[in-house]
Formats: C-alpha cells, structure tokens, sequence
C-alpha cells in the first residue's frame, strides 16, 4: 500500500500508459515538424523533438507512412470535432460557415499531408482516404442540413456542391487567406435573407 491508501498500478498499466504518452509526444512532434517543413521531415528529427529514441518512434509507426497517416487521421477527426461542436452554435448558418472555413484552411494546408498519407502501392487512394472523406462528408451534411432547415441557405445546396465550391477556392486560392476570402465571398451567394 502506498501512503495515499491505494496500491500502486500494475507494471503492465504503467507501461501501457508510457506508450500512449510517448505515442502522443510523436505524433506531436511530427505535426509540428510537417507544419514547418513538409510530409518529407527525417524520422530522426521527429524522435529528437518528441524527446524519445528511435527504437520508440518505429515501435510505434514502424513506415514513415503509418506515421503520415497518424498525423493525418487526427487532423480529419479534429475537424470533424469542431463540426460536431458547432452543432451547438444557436446560429445554423454561423455553424456552417465557421466549419467550412475550417474545412478551407484544412485543405489549403493538409493538402501535400493528405496525398502522401493517403497514396497506396499501386497509386490509386487507400480505403482510409475514403473513410476519411465519408467523415468530412458527413459532417458538412449535418451541418448544411440544419442551415437548411432553419432557411439560412438555398435550399437546393447539395452537400456535395457545397464541398466542390469550397475546396476549390482552398486549391485555387493563392494562399490560405485568399482561399478563406474566396470561401467568404460564396457565402453571400449561398445564405438566403431569412
């Protein structure tokens, strides 16, 4: 017994909770060295800036691409978090329009991440790329579909006009803040005057 009156976690807890420490100290480290320099950032210098081995790192992504799609598969699941939270926001179309200029910033961004993470052998995308597509898909339905119930936008939008228009302006834009202006301009185009 410990002083506290508990006894102490088992070994294998400790190293379990080690692990996912050490994992997130990397996953970390890779977003922001890919951030700064690209998908083609040395795994050594991931290790060094997660402050860990790297006997460690490749425990844990044993291919530079398990750690690209890592990296990647959290950036999709954060934007889709904040999609789930703004289905709170008491302005439907304020929702819409924050997620989408998310949506426009995570793909004028992640764009170079997302096609090396999700390229497989033969060139052609991967089955994860097409879950992550149906999450972001799923998303902006749920959050066009309450714009739309409320009358804040045309109501013949479909999610999939709404995503095409939108991630254009994020790969035609010349940078990040033209894509979000480009983004802002089809909102006035989009919302109705309910």
């Amino acid at each position: 017994m410990t002083s506290s009156g508990s006894e102490p976690a088992p070994p294998g807890r400790t190293r379990r909770a080690d692990a996912s420490r050490n994992a997130a100290l990397l996953l970390a480290a890779a977003r922001e060295l890919i951030d700064s320099s690209g998908p083609d950032v040395a795994l050594d210098e991931v290790a060094r800036r997660a402050g860990v081995g790297n006997a460690t790192l490749y425990r844990h992504f044993p291919t530079r691409a398990e750690l690209l799609v890592a990296v990647y598969a959290d950036e999709v699941a954060e934007l889709c978090r904040q999609g789930a939270d703004l289905l709170a926001d008491p302005s439907p179309a304020d929702a819409l329009f924050s997620w989408l200029d998310a949506f426009v910033v995570h793909v004028a961004t992640k764009r170079p991440l997302a096609l090396t993470a999700t390229e497989g052998p033969t060139g052609r995308r991967s089955a994860l790329f097409d879950q992550w597509h149906t999450s972001i898909h799923t998303t902006a339905s749920r959050l066009l579909e309450r714009a739309q119930a409320a009358g804040a936008v045309r109501p013949g939008l479909t999610v999939t006009d709404l995503l095409a228009l939108v991630g254009g302006a994020a790969l035609t834009g010349t940078d990040v803040a033209h894509a979000r202006r480009l983004t802002a301009l089809l909102r006035g185009g989009l919302e109705t005057d309910a």
